[in-house]
């Protein structure tokens, strides 16, 4: 069945708790990468847990394939924010609801209003984009404080690099870094992401909705979420 369009505005009143998975295109479902990252996206399924990706192959369809395969209650919704290109890039099977964008810059915005939680995985330029453009926003606090987990070795030697050149030359602090998880292995992400949804849930650590901090509709949007609580 062909997915849904997304209504933006509707899915952030709904107020869930959203993981959001990056990673590579290239990556094939025999790669033992892609078996792990659908192990995770499965158990993010079956506690309930929406999941956004890209929407297209590679790892970004272990994520939505396997939180869809999880959700067999159907408590949640597998999001996909798929780019167009000029070489073309079908939606995966995984997906419920869909949102195309032209740009890059709009699309990484939408993961940011939507997001609570981000789990990168392996990937490559377009990868290193989205992680870097989410460690920026919370270093700067454009977006709520949440969880940036880098799963596997790949992104250790990164953090290696971040801590011998910016932060021990001073171009970064230290408190840069606190949000930053690493993990082996992408099912070692789950006990985190369940630690953040205890701290959405109790609105502890800083934990709150990115609508309120970030992006172009914030006004809008926090009109139309003022006026569904006046109704209640």
């Amino acid at each position: 069945m062909a997915a849904k369009k997304l209504n933006i505005e509707k899915e952030l009143l709904k107020n869930d708790f959203r993981v959001t998975i990056f990673g590579s295109a290239r990556i094939k479902a025999d790669d033992p990468i892609y078996k792990d990252v659908y192990t995770l996206a499965k158990e993010i399924g079956a506690n309930g847990y929406d999941m956004i990706t890209g929407g297209g192959p590679g790892l970004m369809e272990a994520a939505s394939t396997g939180h869809t395969d999880g959700d067999v209650e159907g408590r949640a919704d597998s999001i996909g924010l798929n780019i167009q290109l000029p070489f073309e890039q079908r939606p995966n099977p995984g997906l419920e609801y869909l949102d195309n964008h032209e740009l890059f810059s709009s699309r990484l915005d939408e993961f940011m209003l939507l997001s609570n939680v981000v789990v990168v995985t392996p990937g490559g330029v377009g990868t290193c984009l989205e992680l870097f453009y989410t460690w920026q926003l919370l270093q700067v606090k454009h977006i709520c404080k949440m969880p940036l987990i880098l799963v596997g070795k790949q992104w250790h030697k990164l953090v290696e690099w971040i801590i011998d050149y910016p932060l021990k030359d001073k171009y970064m602090d230290s408190k840069d870094l606190h949000s930053v998880v690493l993990v082996d292995k992408a099912v070692d992400a789950l006990k985190i992401i369940k630690l953040a949804k205890k701290n959405f849930d109790s609105g502890t650590n800083g934990s709150c909705h990115d609508w309120q901090q970030y992006g172009k509709k914030m006004k809008k949007l926090s009109a139309i979420i003022q006026k569904n609580k006046d109704k209640k």
